[in-house]
């Protein structure tokens, strides 16, 4: 179990350093559209593409890594006020039905990734992008969110949530 667990975390890791480059990609690609649109005066032709889908990217990529972090917006009030039995079932019950529902999501976004692929779409721009790039961060980063809420629910039922809990509070 510590080795799956070390693997996802060594997986979003790696997720959130693609994320952080697909979004300095995007803010180099604006720099350099800004330029060739004001400077040189000449069109754009794939840059806002480019930048939509990785910035779209980064979003589904990145989201292990914001899990892992713990980095998303989280409202505790009702676990705050909860004795630790209550909130190990409420943990519980939150850990399976945000499971189910990227599992839910990881099939969904896979066979609409599936149908741009089989079917060759491409972007309706001049840029005419093969889809089925972009589209594939969709069914990759829901997969890894997956695997990190996998993760986080071994962690919870093992009792290692608990022990980085208060190894947390011991140093803050």
């Amino acid at each position: 179990m510590d080795r799956f667990i070390r693997s996802v975390t060594l997986v979003s890791r790696l997720c959130g350093i693609i994320a952080a480059a697909l979004i300095g990609a995007g803010v180099l690609v604006i720099c350099y559209m800004v330029f060739l649109r004001y400077f040189l005066n000449q069109n754009t032709i794939w840059q806002t593409d480019f930048v939509t889908y990785s910035l779209v990217a980064a979003t589904f990529i990145g989201s292990p890594y914001v899990l892992m972090t713990r980095g998303h917006v989280n409202v505790d009030v009702l676990p705050h006020y909860l004795s630790p039995r209550p909130r190990y079932w409420l943990a519980l019950a939150s850990v399976l039905m945000s499971l189910a529902f990227c599992i839910i999501m990881t099939v969904l976004t896979f066979m609409f990734w599936h149908e741009a692929w089989t079917n060759r779409w491409v972007s309706d721009t001049m840029w005419r992008a093969r889809l089925w790039i972009p589209y594939s961060s969709m069914p990759i980063g829901l997969g890894i969110l997956s695997l990190q809420f996998v993760a986080d629910l071994i962690s919870l039922v093992t009792g290692r949530e608990r022990e980085a809990i208060a190894r947390a509070h011991r140093r803050g």
